[in-house]
């Protein structure tokens, strides 16, 4: 049996993502990683990415733009943020690991543990 194929959005300067993608490796979990610098998501991606979950987790609130549009007091739209997070794609909140249907957005070491179960 094949195991889901496993892909880490991430930032190789970002040091979470660092940290999150040495987990998995020290684990032992096969992934394919795509760097969010060189190869941004499109608004379709993103909207692919994002699916029917709250839009909201996938916002960085450590992004500068998202400071200076206070989105956490007034968040845009589904539509207005896929198109700022496929234009600035700091404003995604790191690493991103997708396995099948499940999407883990930033850092957790318990949800990476479980994918060796």
């Amino acid at each position: 049996m094949a195991a889901a194929k496993i892909v880490f959005y991430q930032k190789p300067t970002c040091t979470t993502c660092r940290k999150a993608k040495e987990l998995l490796q020290t684990l032992k979990i096969e992934f394919a990683s795509r760097d969010l610098d060189k190869e941004r998501l499109s608004e379709q991606e993103l909207d692919q990415l994002v699916g029917e979950r709250d839009y909201k987790g996938f916002l960085n609130a450590r992004n500068e733009l998202y400071r200076e549009r206070n989105m956490s007091a007034n968040p845009p739209s589904r539509a207005e943020a896929l198109k700022l997070m496929a234009k600035v794609p700091n404003l995604i909140r790191r690493p991103v690991l997708v396995t099948g249907k499940d999407v883990i957005v930033g850092f957790d070491e318990a949800a990476y543990r479980k994918l060796r179960k």
